[in-house]
């Protein structure tokens, strides 16, 4: 990860592989593993962010209510690995990287681009308009899903 300043970072632990900590922008992060903001909540996230206070930095953090689920013991993380690639393009020197690697991956035609709007209906978190509801039921224990990758 290049610039971990711009992002969530979470740490496992190396035993169970179970999340320890979710830092918001930190300085000196203590992995590799980004939080690209992919996430699926349940409704008690109404309350939980109506109590979220500033940060610091004077923003309301989404890792402070990612960190509440954790506390509960209700945070899932999905882990991305070999086969995906996930750009943030906050900024200028991003966009290009990202708009790079698409323009390359095309043209090779390597295999098919997805979109993190479409994610979710690949990793059949939510079905499409067509089918009978509008989303598939998450099971009890996952909460939330956030999709990192190793960087």
């Amino acid at each position: 990860m290049e610039d971990p300043a711009r992002y969530g970072v979470v740490t496992f632990d190396h035993g169970t592989g179970m999340v320890q900590d979710i830092e918001e922008k930190p300085a000196q992060p203590k992995s590799n593993w980004a939080v690209t903001g992919l996430y699926f909540y349940d409704n008690d996230v109404l309350d939980i962010a109506a109590n979220v206070t500033p940060s610091p930095r004077g923003e309301l953090e989404i890792t402070d209510v990612n960190n509440a689920y954790l506390a509960a013991g209700k945070l899932h993380v999905m882990r991305l690995g070999r086969g995906y690639a996930w750009f943030d393009t906050g900024t200028y020197d991003s966009l290009h990287e990202a708009s790079s690697f698409v323009r390359t991956w095309s043209a090779a035609k390597v295999s098919r681009l997805c979109a993190q709007r479409k994610l979710p209906f690949e990793l059949g978190y939510l079905l499409r308009r067509s089918t009978v509801g509008s989303r598939r039921p998450i099971g009890q224990k996952t909460v939330i899903r956030l999709i990192c990758v190793d960087g």
